[in-house]
């Protein structure tokens, strides 16, 4: 699905204060957001928990805390980091500590953590910079964890999709993108994440973990959760609903539903024992 940059690990190239405004447009509806947005494979959490040396985790551009509710159901203690105030509130109001500000510039105030997650935000976070404050948080085998969904919807969703897109907003950059992107495009970015994370010295060899898994989305469900995603967030109602109309109408012609294929790629390393 080409535009969803949320989800994408990497954005198409933009002028910074076009990425900058995108960033901060998904708070807009925090609420809708936190209901439509599909959480992560039990088996990552899992994973990463049980690879952390304990359980205090720091979520990097945690909105609404969709991932920190998944790993404080499974015991840990998580701060969030958040440079979307709206979206902190929403966190805060569901139980999660919350601190604004752009994981850059938060201060730390030498607080430690066991592992440092990014649920599908790394990308709004300079990756080398990012990667050595991750270190520096990190007590001793503690983990880096960035992760993120690529969405696979039908040919019969996507195409009418990206029509309606192209044909509502001409000129946005993301119009030119075709209706599916590769999985090889998505994988190669986690890999260079993992190259940036390298490039640091700070942390043992990344590793690169995999997970596909489906949901079936009714018409409804799915036309809920397209307004919240970075491509739409800031269009004008009349943008909106003509794709919106236009993808109704495809899952119509499915009878009312579809089955999206989800992959949840992940790079993730350990810090290094620097004594």
């Amino acid at each position: 699905m080409p535009i969803l940059p949320r989800e994408q690990p990497e954005p198409s190239p933009a002028e910074p204060r076009e990425a900058r405004r995108m960033a901060e447009s998904f708070g807009v509806d925090a609420q809708r957001y936190d209901q439509a947005r599909p959480g992560y494979p039990t088996a990552l959490v899992t994973r990463i928990v049980a690879g952390s040396p304990g359980p205090d985790v720091l979520d990097v551009g945690c909105g609404t805390g969709i991932a920190a509710r998944q790993f404080q159901a499974a015991g840990c203690a998580v701060l969030g980091v958040e440079p979307d105030a709206r979206m902190a509130d929403f966190a805060r109001a569901r139980g999660l500590q919350v601190e604004v500000g752009t994981f850059e510039a938060w201060q730390a105030a030498g607080r430690t953590f066991d592992a440092v997650i990014a649920a599908q935000s790394w990308h709004w976070v300079d990756p080398v910079a990012g990667a050595v404050k991750a270190a520096r948080v990190l007590r001793p085998g503690g983990r880096l964890a960035i992760f993120g969904h690529v969405y696979e919807p039908p040919t019969e969703v996507a195409e009418p999709f990206a029509a309606a897109y192209r044909r509502a907003v001409p000129d946005s950059p993301l119009s030119g993108q075709p209706a599916r992107r590769p999985l090889d495009l998505y994988r190669a970015a986690y890999a260079k994440f993992a190259d940036k994370i390298r490039e640091t010295e700070l942390f043992n060899d990344p590793e690169q973990w995999r997970y596909g898994w489906e949901h079936s989305y009714t018409r409804d469900q799915w036309l809920d959760l397209l307004p919240t995603t970075g491509g739409l967030t800031q269009l004008g109602p009349d943008e909106l609903a003509e794709i919106l109309d236009a993808v109704g109408g495809a899952i119509d012609s499915l009878g009312g539903r579809f089955t999206m294929n989800y992959t949840t790629l992940a790079a993730t390393a350990v810090r290094a024992d620097t004594s």
